[in-house]
C-alpha cells in the first residue's frame, strides 16, 4: 500500500473519501479539459474580434491596427518604446502599422516634455472616434457574456486570464491600471434583474456586421 494512504481510500490522518474529493477537484486538469480550454479560447477570441474585424476591413486595416488604437485609447501619451514593450513586436513591425495610422490622421505624435527625444503617441479626435466604435462593438459581446455567467464566474475568468499571463504581461497590465480592479461583488438575483432592466440599451452601430 502506498505510504500515506489508508484502506478506505482517504489520505492518512484525513477523513474517509478525502482523496476521492481531491481527485474530483482536479478533473479540470485532465488533457481533454485542457484541450477544451484551448477550444474555448480560440472560438471566444474569434467571435470577440469578428465585429471589429469587419469595421477595420472596410478601412483597409486589421487587428494590428486595432491593438495600437486600443492601447493608445487606454493610455494616451505612451512612448514608442512603451508601446513596443506592450505589443512585444519589433520596431519594423510597429512602423508598418503606426505609419499609416498617422498618415490617415488617427494617431499623432509629439516630443516628450522632459526628454525631447521621446515620441509620445496619442489618438486624434478621428482616432478616438474609431477606437470608440470598435470598443462599443466588443462591449456588446462582453456585456452579454458577463450577464449570462454572473459575478462569481466573471471573477474566476479574471483569475484565469491573469494566470495565463507571464510576468511582463502582468506588469504591462499594472501600468494600464487593470491589475487592481475590485472584486466583482455578488448581488441578489432581484437586484441584478433590476439593474439589467435599468441599464441603457446599446444602439445598433452603422456599418457592416460580421
Amino acid at each position: 500500500m502506498p505510504e500515506g494512504m489508508d484502506t478506505r481510500g482517504g489520505a492518512a490522518g484525513g477523513p474517509p473519501g478525502a482523496a476521492g474529493a481531491a481527485g474530483r477537484n482536479l478533473l479540470f486538469l485532465r488533457e481533454e479539459e485542457l484541450r477544451l480550454a484551448q477550444d474555448l479560447l480560440f472560438f471566444g477570441y474569434r467571435d470577440f474580434t469578428a465585429g471589429p474585424d469587419a469595421i477595420l476591413a472596410e478601412l483597409g486595416m486589421g487587428r494590428a491596427h486595432h491593438r495600437v488604437l486600443h492601447f493608445l485609447g487606454r493610455r494616451p501619451g505612451l512612448t514608442v518604446g512603451e508601446l513596443l514593450t506592450i505589443l512585444a513586436i519589433t520596431k519594423q513591425s510597429l512602423s508598418r502599422v503606426l505609419t499609416p495610422l498617422m498618415q490617415q490622421g488617427y494617431v499623432a505624435q509629439s516630443p516628450g516634455r522632459a526628454d525631447r527625444r521621446q515620441r509620445l503617441l496619442a489618438l486624434t479626435p478621428s482616432g478616438e472616434a474609431l477606437e470608440r466604435r470598435l470598443f462599443e462593438r466588443q462591449r456588446e459581446t462582453v456585456t452579454r457574456a458577463y450577464r449570462e455567467a454572473g459575478p462569481v464566474a466573471v471573477e474566476g475568468f479574471r483569475h484565469v486570464m491573469r494566470g495565463l499571463m507571464g510576468p511582463e504581461a502582468r506588469k504591462a497590465l499594472e501600468r494600464l491600471g487593470g491589475a487592481d480592479r475590485p472584486s466583482v461583488r455578488a448581488v441578489p438575483p432581484a437586484a441584478a434583474a433590476q439593474a439589467a432592466a435599468l441599464a441603457p440599451v446599446s444602439r445598433p452601430l452603422h456599418g457592416k456586421t460580421p
